[in-house]
């Protein structure tokens, strides 16, 4: 990924988050190349209070560190219900997950289009218990779709992971022990 951060150096990157700590890492290795914005989307976050939870840490780590600008959406669970629908038994990283990964990444690219973004990422990559392969793979797939450049990553390598989490702590963020679906508390 770094040589193509090299060649989009200066240009503009929607980043869609799924929460502070996941992004932590991935915004200290793209802030100094692309001009970034999160975008907080994630319809799949079981309670609205988790939603707010998660998002007033995104905000307080953005403020903190400047690292990017924040781009916000509405708590929208109805999308993910629509697309968990039927798949409610699926183990965890099984199809269910695809469907969600596809969900967010599609709106993650429909704003960077609309919004004259050059690139879309996410950082879903960061995690350990998510599948980097799948989640390129649909990147590439939207890509063609709208039109706008996804920049494939996988944050977890190079200790990427360990350091979100010592940047948790450094920072004090709340750090969820689930991916956020009601599924996924199990």
């Amino acid at each position: 990924m770094s040589e193509k951060l090299r060649e989009g150096a200066g240009k503009t990157l929607l980043l869609h988050s799924c929460c502070a700590p996941c992004s932590s890492y991935c915004l200290f290795e793209l802030s100094p190349f692309l001009k970034t914005t999160v975008f907080y989307f994630n319809p799949n976050l079981d309670t609205r209070e988790e939603y707010e939870r998660r998002k007033a840490e995104q905000i307080r780590f953005l403020k903190e560190t400047a690292l990017a600008d924040f781009l916000d959406c509405d708590y929208c669970p109805e999308e993910f219900e629509a697309v968990a629908k039927g798949f409610e038994e699926e183990r965890e990283g099984g199809a269910r997950c695809e469907r969600c990964f596809s969900l967010r990444l599609s709106r993650t690219a429909k704003e960077a289009k609309a919004r004259g973004f050059d690139f879309f990422a996410t950082t879903l990559t960061v995690s350990p218990l998510k599948n980097v392969r799948l989640i390129n793979s649909i990147g590439f797939s939207l890509q063609e779709e709208y039109g706008v450049c996804y920049l494939p990553s996988d944050f977890k390598k190079r200790g990427g992971y360990l350091r979100s989490v010592e940047l948790s702590k450094e920072y004090g963020l709340y750090r969820q022990n689930y991916c956020g679906c009601r599924f996924s508390k199990r």
